[in-house]
């Protein structure tokens, strides 16, 4: 028995595949069999599948698309190919998708059917880059896999144990009852990371801070690891600046906007696709590209993401009473020792100490310590597998 975990987007289409361990109350999941990415989903586009067996090198082929094919159902197509000639010893039990809005509606994994896809499609405008495509995988799935369970798991049920004080935004208490609330999302990275730590670090159980860098990114504050403060709210667009989204903005600024005529369109391309790394800097959404450039503008830009993480681990510690670990995770918290190395040294006031050695020998390391010795706080990086949380939440649901 395996569970097949996707993450559905606009254009590629992530999968992995994990095998189920044990029976009953003591099955577990075990390390991925396969994992792989779709690109090229998008309209006209020509599909190509990666993936890399567990021990094996990576295989890459072009996907057939037959004339008049839609380019996801060849995609899902050449997984399925793939599925039966090379797992079948591994029967698909459920398919787990990732969800990033779950809305009032869901605090926990749930069996997708036609009324559970219908309530989150009316929460697509908070999450335009995700949530849409997110639905649309599903759909095709369940026409692709007809008898295979749909799980969705959810980007927000991690958040489930914020208080109101944390959910709640000052305006009139009518809307506020009507679900405009802070929900928080990055939910499956931060449940898998928190794990880790459960396992390798003690002193998580206490005052931690994650932070999910990547073209995406937010911070989050847990005891006991359980989360109790989070930089991302109703929509995915608050807080850290991302790659293209702008992260925390005076509402203002949108009310001047649109007394210069802008409307709705043109404010929601500016705050998710123009802003961030790219609109600051001008050159690109990638911090790697933004390295390399060498240029004012590209160096402006990282150092104002630096500085925003830093300003957002100070107030989410703050929250919790003060920090004993700091995590790092996600595309550019996982890989770019620079960006580490700026914020803890800006957070050296607490007490924090990174072994230089230690954070530039990270990449690529898996789960790894770098704080000084005599540091008072615990710093680890912890590559992420948001994956596996989602096929460990379907099985338990299942």
């Amino acid at each position: 028995m395996s569970i097949l975990s996707v993450n559905a987007g606009s254009s590629s289409l992530k999968f992995a595949l994990y095998p189920v361990q044990g029976s009953g109350l003591g099955a577990c999941m075990g390390e991925a069999e396969v994992t792989g990415n779709i690109e090229g989903l998008e309209p006209s586009g020509q599909p190509r599948i990666s993936f890399c067996v567990t021990g094996q090198n990576k295989e890459t082929a072009d996907v057939a698309v037959l004339p008049a094919q839609d380019v996801f159902d060849a995609a899902l197509k050449t997984l399925k190919d793939l599925l039966a000639s090379r797992f079948a010893h591994l029967r698909v039990q459920a398919i787990a998708h990732r969800v990033v809005h779950g809305g009032a509606f869901y605090v926990s994994s749930v069996r997708v059917t036609h009324e559970v896809l219908a309530q989150l499609a009316t929460l697509n405008a908070l999450a335009p880059l995700h949530q849409p495509h997110n639905l649309a995988g599903i759909r095709a799935f369940a026409e692709s896999f007809p008898t295979v369970p749909q799980v969705a798991c959810f980007d927000t049920a991690f958040h489930r144990t914020l208080s109101p004080l944390e959910t709640t935004f000052a305006i009139d208490r009518q809307l506020t009852q009507q679900g405009v609330r802070r929900y928080g999302f990055h939910g499956l990275s931060y449940q898998y990371v928190s794990q880790v730590l459960q396992r390798d670090v003690p002193r998580s159980a206490g005052r931690t801070v994650m932070a999910h860098l990547g073209n995406g990114a937010s911070v989050c504050a847990t005891t006991e690891h359980h989360s109790r403060a989070t930089t991302m709210g109703f929509s995915a667009l608050d807080g850290l600046m991302m790659g293209t989204r702008s992260g925390a903005l005076d509402p203002g600024v949108l009310l001047y906007l649109m007394e210069q005529g802008w409307g709705h369109d043109q404010i929601q391309n500016l705050l998710y696709k123009q802003s961030g790394l790219l609109g600051v800097s001008g050159e690109s959404a990638d911090m790697r590209t933004l390295r390399a450039s060498g240029t004012e503008a590209a160096r402006f830009a990282t150092d104002l993401f630096a500085h925003r993480v830093v300003r957002e681990v100070g107030a989410l510690s703050a929250c919790i009473g003060g920090l004993d670990v700091l995590a790092f995770t996600g595309g550019i918290g996982e890989h770019d020792a620079v960006l580490r190395q700026q914020v803890c040294d800006a957070l050296a006031y607490l007490g924090l100490k990174v072994d230089a050695t230690r954070n530039t020998k990270a990449l690529g390391e898996g789960v790894c310590a770098i704080h000084a010795d005599n540091s008072a706080i615990d710093v680890w990086v912890v590559p992420t597998d948001e994956g596996r949380v989602a096929a460990q939440d379907a099985h338990a649901f299942l």
